[in-house]
């Protein structure tokens, strides 16, 4: 199962393809039993090799900029027929019509669940709310504990001297040595 980041990585890729104008675009969900070097397949097609290399411009540049990741290897962009990017969780192929009608991946991986851009966004979307709902409780229950203290009493803390160190633009608290050590020789 993919991670929610390798999950958005594919609709920002799916969102530059269509934006580029690719042509029947789709995300194959593979089987892990059949598929254990990735996740996901989008695969769409360009009117000619030129688009095709612009899509998979826009997608290595988009997935750069908003995420600052980077494809693990890039096929095909000097034919421009069919290029492959890998990400490890998904791999894109852009083909030419012609190549995607004769590989025809999508018959190949008959076991592969197709899915629409608005399902898997529909899958991030419920996968970051169910992590949100499991961040919330713990921090209710700091703020219980913080109110459980009586108002208006005050309780005995012990302080240690401490001192402050500018570390660049930020500065810290040290708390400081009950002994203090030894100076150091200099081996000289």
């Amino acid at each position: 199962m993919a991670s929610i980041e390798s999950n958005q990585l594919l609709l920002a890729a799916a969102a530059a393809a269509e934006d580029k104008k690719a042509e029947d675009i789709r995300i194959l969900a593979l089987d892990p039993a059949e598929s254990g070097l990735t996740d996901y397949f989008l695969i769409c097609n360009g009117t000619n090799e030129r688009q095709n290399v612009a899509i998979t411009d826009e997608i290595e540049l988009r997935l750069k900029r908003e995420f600052g990741v980077y494809p693990n290897s890039v096929e095909g962009r000097r034919q421009a027929e069919w290029i492959l990017m890998d990400y490890v969780d998904f791999i894109v192929h852009v083909f030419s019509p012609e190549k995607r009608a004769f590989y025809g991946l999508e018959r190949l991986r008959k076991s592969a669940t197709t899915l629409s851009v608005e399902d898997l966004n529909a899958e991030v979307k419920a996968a970051v709310a169910h992590a949100r709902s499991k961040k919330a409780p713990a921090k209710s229950a700091a703020k219980k504990a913080v109110r459980k203290t009586p108002v208006g009493k005050k309780t005995a803390v012990k302080k240690t001297p401490s001192k402050t160190i500018a570390v660049g633009k930020k500065s810290v608290a040290v708390k400081a040595a009950a002994k203090k050590s030894a100076p150091r020789k200099s081996s000289r």
